[in-house]
C-alpha cells in the first residue's frame, strides 16, 4: 500500500511536468529540451532557499520562477536570435546544468532535515484529523504523513490543471493556442507570434521547474543529475494521455496528461516490484514512447495496404 501511495504521489507530481511537456510539444509543436534543465533547475532553487530558512511554499514557487526565466531565454533565442527551435533548447539545458551547480554549490543537497511542503501537510492533517499512528485503509495501515502527501499532491494537480484550463479559455490563452495551430494567420491578425512563444515555454517550464521542486521535497533531496531523461518521462506521460481520451477537446488533453503522468507512474512502479533493473528504467521508458510513437504509423499502413488489396 505504501508502494501504491508513493506512485500515486509521484506521479500527480509528475503530472506538472507532463502539463508542462504538453504545452510545448502539442500546443505549439516546439522541441523544447530545456525541460531536463529547468526540472533541475526548480528542484535545486528550491532546495537552497528551504535549506536557508526560506518557507518551503515561497521557496517551491520561486523555483517555479526560476523555470519561467529559463523557458523565456529559450524563446528568445529562438524568436529573437533566430537560433533553431532545437539547439535553443539544447543551448539553455546545457548551460542549466552549470547554473543549477552554482545554485547548489555542490551535486547534492539533502532535506531530510529541514521542513518542507510534505512535512507542513502532514502537520495540516494532525491538526485538522488530530495526532496518531498510522491509519487503517482498506486492510492496511498507512501514515500520516504519507496520506496527507497525497491528498496534498492530489490538491495540486487538480489547481494547477484547473488554472491552465482557464487561462487557456482567455483570449490571451486562446491567441497561443491558434499561435500553435496557424502561425502565419495569427500574424496575419497583427497578433505577435513570437511573445506567444515566449510565454508559452515560460510557462512549459515553470510547470517542469514547480514539479522539479515538489519531486525534490517528496524525495528529501535534489540532486543536479535528477533532470535527466525527464522528458522522455513527459512524453511517455502525453502519450499515454491521448490513447486515454483520445483526440478530444483542449480540457480533456489537460486531463489526459495527468491521468497519463499517474498510469506510467504505476507502470514503472509495478516493473520495478516484478525485478526491473533500476538500471534499465531510463532505456525502458525510452523504448516505450518509441513503440508508442512508432506503432500507430505502422498500423494505419497495415490498414492501408489491406484496404488496397480488398478494393
Amino acid at each position: 500500500m505504501m508502494l501504491l501511495i508513493g506512485s500515486l504521489t509521484i506521479g500527480l507530481i509528475l503530472s506538472l511536468l507532463a502539463l508542462g511537456v504538453y504545452i510545448s510539444f502539442k500546443v505549439f509543436s516546439f522541441a523544447d529540451i530545456t525541460t531536463e534543465g529547468s526540472l533541475t533547475l526548480g528542484a535545486a532553487v528550491a532546495a537552497v532557499l528551504i535549506v536557508r530558512g526560506v518557507n518551503p511554499l515561497a521557496a517551491t514557487m520561486a523555483g517555479g520562477l526560476a523555470g519561467m526565466a529559463a523557458g523565456c531565454i529559450t524563446g528568445l533565442l529562438h524568436t529573437r536570435c533566430g537560433v533553431h527551435a532545437l539547439l535553443s533548447g539544447i543551448l539553455v539545458m546545457t548551460a542549466l546544468y552549470s547554473v543549477n551547480l552554482r545554485v547548489m554549490g555542490r551535486s547534492n543537497i539533502p532535506l531530510m532535515s529541514v521542513k518542507t511542503l510534505p512535512q507542513q501537510a502532514g502537520e495540516l492533517g494532525d491538526a485538522l484529523f488530530g495526532a496518531g499512528g498510522p491509519v487503517p485503509l482498506w486492510g492496511w495501515t498507512v501514515e500520516r504523513e504519507a496520506l496527507a502527501g497525497l491528498a496534498g499532491a492530489l490538491l495540486v494537480a487538480v489547481l494547477v490543471a484547473l488554472l491552465l484550463y482557464l487561462f487557456f479559455k482567455t483570449n490571451l490563452g486562446s491567441a497561443m493556442r491558434a499561435t500553435g495551430d496557424n502561425a502565419q494567420m495569427m500574424r496575419a491578425q497583427g497578433i505577435h507570434t513570437g511573445n506567444m512563444l515566449v510565454l508559452g515555454l515560460a510557462i512549459s517550464n515553470g510547470l517542469v521547474a514547480l514539479a522539479g521542486a515538489l519531486l525534490a521535497q517528496f524525495q528529501g533531496f535534489a540532486d543536479v543529475q535528477m533532470g535527466i531523461g525527464m522528458l522522455v518521462w513527459g512524453l511517455a506521460s502525453v502519450i499515454i494521455g491521448q490513447a486515454l481520451v483520445g483526440p478530444s477537446r483542449f480540457g480533456l488533453a489537460i486531463v489526459g496528461a495527468v491521468m497519463g503522468a499517474v498510469l506510467f507512474r504505476l507502470l514503472v512502479a509495478i516493473a520495478l516490484r516484478w525485478g526491473l533493473n533500476p538500471n534499465d528504467l531510463k532505456l525502458m521508458t525510452a523504448l516505450f514512447v518509441l513503440a508508442a510513437l512508432v506503432l500507430p504509423t505502422m498500423l494505419r499502413s497495415l490498414r492501408q495496404r489491406k484496404a488496397v488489396r480488398h478494393a
